[in-house]
C-alpha cells in the first residue's frame, strides 16, 4: 500500500521512525515533509499535501503527526474525499476504518508512547471498511461535501 505521511516540527522525529517501520512492512511511503525540525513549520500545508495525495491515488492512505493532531484533522478534512480521523487508541483506530472508512490517520505525538502509536498504525492499516449500514452514512457525508463544494 502507498502511504503518504507528513508531520510538522512537533512530529518530525517520530515521523522518521514511523517511515522506517512502515518500510519494514513493505509499504511504499511518500514523505511530504517537513524535512527539518527547525524552524517551526505550518501544519496546514502538510495536511493538504497528504489529503490531496490520498484522494488522488486510489487504495492509498495517509498519516499525519503533530503535537495534538487537532490542527491536522481540521485541515485534512477540508479536502473533499479525505476522511481524517484523530485516533488515540487501537479501538478508535479500528472503528475509524470499519465504520467511517477513514483514509487519513492523525496522531498526536505528545499524548501517546511511540509503541502505542505503532500499534495504532498497525491495526488501522490492517482494518477494512465494513460497508453495510456504514456505507449509507459515509454516502451521507459525501453528500454534505458535494453540497458545499464550489
Amino acid at each position: 500500500m502507498t502511504i503518504f505521511i507528513g508531520a510538522d516540527h512537533r512530529g518530525f522525529e517520530l515521523k522518521a521512525r514511523i517511515v522506517a517501520f512502515l518500510r519494514t512492512q513493505a509499504h511504499e511511503v511518500v514523505d511530504v515533509g517537513t524535512y527539518v525540525p527547525e524552524p517551526p513549520c505550518d501544519y496546514p500545508k502538510l495536511s493538504l499535501a497528504v489529503a490531496e495525495n490520498v484522494v488522488k491515488h486510489k487504495n492509498s492512505r495517509g498519516i499525519l503527526l503533530c503535537l495534538t493532531g487537532i490542527g491536522h484533522s481540521i485541515a485534512a478534512n477540508k479536502v473533499p474525499g479525505a476522511y481524517a480521523a484523530l485516533c488515540h487508541s487501537k479501538e478508535v483506530a479500528v472503528l475509524s476504518r470499519q465504520h467511517n472508512n477513514a483514509n487519513v490517520l492523525v496522531l498526536g505525538s505528545n499524548f501517546m508512547t511511540e509503541k502505542a502509536i505503532v500499534e495504532i498504525i498497525k491495526v488501522w492499516l490492517a482494518t477494512e471498511f465494513e460497508g453495510g449500514r456504514h456505507l449509507r452514512r459515509v454516502k451521507q457525508v459525501k453528500a454534505i461535501e458535494k453540497k458545499y463544494m464550489m
